[in-house]
Protein backbone atom coordinates (compact mmCIF):
# COMPACT_ATOMS: atom_id res chain seq x y z
CA UNK A 1 0.00 0.00 0.00
CA UNK A 2 3.02 2.27 0.17
CA UNK A 3 2.61 3.22 -3.50
CA UNK A 4 -1.09 4.11 -3.40
CA UNK A 5 -1.12 7.91 -3.57
CA UNK A 6 -4.85 8.28 -2.86
CA UNK A 7 -4.68 6.25 0.35
CA UNK A 8 -1.61 8.11 1.53
CA UNK A 9 -3.22 11.52 0.99
CA UNK A 10 -6.53 10.50 2.60
CA UNK A 11 -4.78 9.00 5.63
CA UNK A 12 -2.57 12.07 6.07
CA UNK A 13 -5.74 14.17 6.04
CA UNK A 14 -7.75 11.94 8.41
CA UNK A 15 -5.14 11.02 11.03
CA UNK A 16 -5.18 14.34 12.91
CA UNK A 17 -8.97 14.15 13.12
CA UNK A 18 -8.83 10.56 14.35
CA UNK A 19 -6.36 11.54 17.08
CA UNK A 20 -8.48 14.55 17.99
CA UNK A 21 -11.54 12.32 18.22
CA UNK A 22 -9.59 9.98 20.52
CA UNK A 23 -8.80 12.85 22.86
CA UNK A 24 -12.40 14.05 22.66
CA UNK A 25 -13.56 10.60 23.76
CA UNK A 26 -10.98 10.73 26.55
CA UNK A 27 -11.93 14.07 28.01
CA UNK A 28 -15.67 13.67 27.49
CA UNK A 29 -15.74 10.14 28.91
CA UNK A 30 -17.25 11.12 32.21
CA UNK A 31 -20.15 12.97 30.58
CA UNK A 32 -20.90 10.68 27.63
CA UNK A 33 -20.01 7.17 26.48
CA UNK A 34 -16.28 6.76 26.24
CA UNK A 35 -13.28 7.13 28.43
CA UNK A 36 -9.72 5.94 28.69
CA UNK A 37 -10.10 2.50 27.16
CA UNK A 38 -11.99 3.67 24.09
CA UNK A 39 -9.70 6.66 23.63
CA UNK A 40 -6.61 4.45 23.95
CA UNK A 41 -7.89 2.13 21.25
CA UNK A 42 -8.67 5.07 18.93
CA UNK A 43 -5.21 6.59 19.42
CA UNK A 44 -3.51 3.22 18.87
CA UNK A 45 -5.68 2.53 15.82
CA UNK A 46 -4.50 5.84 14.35
CA UNK A 47 -0.87 4.78 14.70
CA UNK A 48 -1.67 1.32 13.34
CA UNK A 49 -3.42 2.85 10.32
CA UNK A 50 -0.35 4.99 9.71
CA UNK A 51 1.83 1.88 9.85
CA UNK A 52 -0.43 -0.01 7.45
CA UNK A 53 -0.34 2.76 4.86
CA UNK A 54 3.19 4.14 5.20
CA UNK A 55 5.01 1.03 6.42
CA UNK A 56 6.23 -0.27 9.74
CA UNK A 57 9.57 1.52 9.54
CA UNK A 58 7.83 4.88 9.08
CA UNK A 59 5.63 4.14 12.08
CA UNK A 60 8.72 3.27 14.13
CA UNK A 61 10.17 6.68 13.22
CA UNK A 62 7.00 8.47 14.35
CA UNK A 63 6.34 6.33 17.46
CA UNK A 64 9.53 4.43 18.36
CA UNK A 65 9.40 1.02 20.01
CA UNK A 66 11.09 2.40 23.13
CA UNK A 67 8.32 4.99 23.53
CA UNK A 68 5.63 2.33 23.11
CA UNK A 69 7.29 0.12 25.71
CA UNK A 70 7.49 3.02 28.17
CA UNK A 71 3.82 3.98 27.75
CA UNK A 72 2.53 0.85 29.49
CA UNK A 73 4.28 1.34 32.84
CA UNK A 74 3.75 5.11 32.60
CA UNK A 75 -0.02 4.61 32.43
CA UNK A 76 0.04 2.24 35.38
CA UNK A 77 2.20 4.73 37.26
CA UNK A 78 -0.32 7.52 36.59
CA UNK A 79 -3.17 5.28 37.78
CA UNK A 80 -1.36 4.17 40.93
CA UNK A 81 0.04 7.64 41.53
CA UNK A 82 -3.45 9.10 41.81
CA UNK A 83 -4.28 6.50 44.44
CA UNK A 84 -1.10 7.12 46.39
CA UNK A 85 -1.63 10.90 46.20
CA UNK A 86 -5.08 10.39 47.72
CA UNK A 87 -3.59 8.37 50.54
CA UNK A 88 -0.90 10.99 51.19
CA UNK A 89 -3.62 13.64 51.37
CA UNK A 90 -5.46 11.65 54.04
CA UNK A 91 -8.04 9.79 51.97
CA UNK A 92 -8.46 6.23 50.79
CA UNK A 93 -6.57 4.77 47.81
CA UNK A 94 -8.87 5.95 45.01
CA UNK A 95 -11.04 8.35 47.01
CA UNK A 96 -10.76 11.46 44.86
CA UNK A 97 -12.40 13.82 47.37
CA UNK A 98 -9.01 14.77 48.80
CA UNK A 99 -7.57 16.03 45.49
CA UNK A 100 -9.25 19.44 45.84
CA UNK A 101 -10.80 21.54 48.57
CA UNK A 102 -14.16 21.04 46.86
CA UNK A 103 -14.92 17.28 46.92
CA UNK A 104 -16.91 17.45 43.67
CA UNK A 105 -14.00 19.11 41.88
CA UNK A 106 -11.65 16.54 43.43
CA UNK A 107 -13.80 13.76 41.96
CA UNK A 108 -13.58 15.47 38.57
CA UNK A 109 -9.77 15.73 38.71
CA UNK A 110 -9.39 12.17 39.94
CA UNK A 111 -11.51 10.65 37.20
CA UNK A 112 -9.68 12.64 34.51
CA UNK A 113 -6.28 11.48 35.78
CA UNK A 114 -7.36 7.86 36.14
CA UNK A 115 -8.79 7.85 32.63
CA UNK A 116 -5.56 9.41 31.32
CA UNK A 117 -3.61 6.54 32.88
CA UNK A 118 -5.95 4.04 31.22
CA UNK A 119 -5.57 5.80 27.84
CA UNK A 120 -1.78 5.70 28.02
CA UNK A 121 -1.71 2.04 29.07
CA UNK A 122 -4.25 0.81 26.51
CA UNK A 123 -2.64 2.74 23.65
CA UNK A 124 0.78 1.41 24.62
CA UNK A 125 -0.39 -2.20 24.86
CA UNK A 126 -2.29 -2.06 21.56
CA UNK A 127 0.68 -0.55 19.71
CA UNK A 128 3.11 -3.00 21.32
CA UNK A 129 0.98 -5.95 20.22
CA UNK A 130 0.76 -4.56 16.69
CA UNK A 131 4.51 -3.84 16.50
CA UNK A 132 5.28 -7.34 17.73
CA UNK A 133 3.08 -9.13 15.22
CA UNK A 134 3.74 -6.74 12.31
CA UNK A 135 7.48 -7.18 12.72
CA UNK A 136 7.31 -10.96 12.41
CA UNK A 137 8.02 -12.80 9.17
CA UNK A 138 6.41 -16.04 8.00
CA UNK A 139 9.62 -17.98 8.57
CA UNK A 140 9.69 -16.97 12.23
CA UNK A 141 12.33 -14.25 11.90
CA UNK A 142 11.98 -10.63 12.91
CA UNK A 143 11.82 -7.73 10.50
CA UNK A 144 15.23 -6.53 11.64
CA UNK A 145 16.85 -9.69 10.34
CA UNK A 146 18.08 -9.25 6.78
CA UNK A 147 18.81 -12.95 6.15
CA UNK A 148 17.09 -13.96 2.91
CA UNK A 149 18.21 -17.59 3.17
CA UNK A 150 16.15 -19.25 5.92
CA UNK A 151 18.52 -22.23 6.00
CA UNK A 152 17.61 -25.87 5.55
CA UNK A 153 14.05 -26.97 6.14
CA UNK A 154 13.48 -29.23 9.16
CA UNK A 155 13.08 -32.29 6.92
CA UNK A 156 16.28 -31.62 4.97
CA UNK A 157 18.65 -33.44 7.31
CA UNK A 158 21.96 -34.48 5.92
CA UNK A 159 22.58 -38.18 5.89
CA UNK A 160 18.93 -39.19 5.93
CA UNK A 161 17.80 -41.56 3.22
Amino acid sequence: MENNLVLRVVVKFLLPFAMLFGFYVQFHGEYSPGGGFQAGVIVAASVILYALIFGLRAAHRVVPQALVESLVPLGVLIFAGVGVANMLLGGNFLDYDTLDADPVQGQHYGILMIELGVLVTVAGVMMAIFYFFAGRRRGGGDEAEEDDDPGPAPNDREGSA
